[in-house]
């Protein structure tokens, strides 16, 4: 069975103001940390680019496993960098993570591949997260979704499911400068 993952990488950063996939974490790249926790378990990786996609290619260009694409609607928001994503998906089942949550642990995506379902949502201390893992056999069901829904809705019109995890990480993002701090002292404290 072979296992593609999805990074959602394509947005303006504006609520972070500073451009989020170049952000140091640890000494590396916030992206790099992103495709470091899924590269032990995924056979590719997909990065989707947008807005400043030249950064991105800049980023991963050598990276192993990595295939970059562009959203060139990414304006549209998330869903539309969802269906880029995975119309390059190959494998016969996909995670997907926003290209901001740097700290989920390879054991949090090897136990979601443990599980059985057509998705796979991990959830800790009673809050679910990402990354989410899904059969390749939906994909032409979420590409033939409205542009007015989002993933989320798609999710919530299957049966999936929940696997509790001992993983912060999958909460974890980026949206903020005061979360880029918390996520540096997380490394610091739990990664290292």
């Amino acid at each position: 069975m072979s296992i593609d993952g999805v990074i959602l990488a394509a947005g303006y950063s504006e609520r972070m103001g500073l451009f989020k996939p170049a952000l140091d974490i640890a000494g590396k790249p916030l992206l790099i940390r992103c495709i470091d926790s899924m590269a032990a378990i995924s056979d590719r990786i997909i990065v989707v680019g947008g807005f400043n996609s030249e950064k991105i290619i800049e980023l991963v260009n050598q990276t192993p496993k990595v295939v970059i694409v562009k959203n060139e609607y990414f304006q549209q928001g998330m869903f539309s960098s969802v269906r880029r994503g995975i119309r390059e998906v190959q494998g016969d089942r996909f995670f997907i993570i926003p290209g901001d949550q740097p700290a989920v642990k390879t054991e949090t995506y090897q136990k979601l591949l443990a599980e059985k379902g057509d998705i796979v949502i991990p959830r800790y201390n009673g809050k679910k997260g990402h990354p989410v893992l899904f059969n390749s056999q939906l994909i032409p069901e979420i590409l033939i979704m409205p542009d007015t829904v989002t993933l989320r809705d798609f999710i919530h019109s299957k049966k999936a499911t929940i696997l509790d995890v001992d993983d912060p990480g999958i909460g974890l993002d980026v949206d903020t400068l005061a979360d880029y701090e918390k996520i540096k002292l997380y490394f610091t404290e739990e990664m290292q």
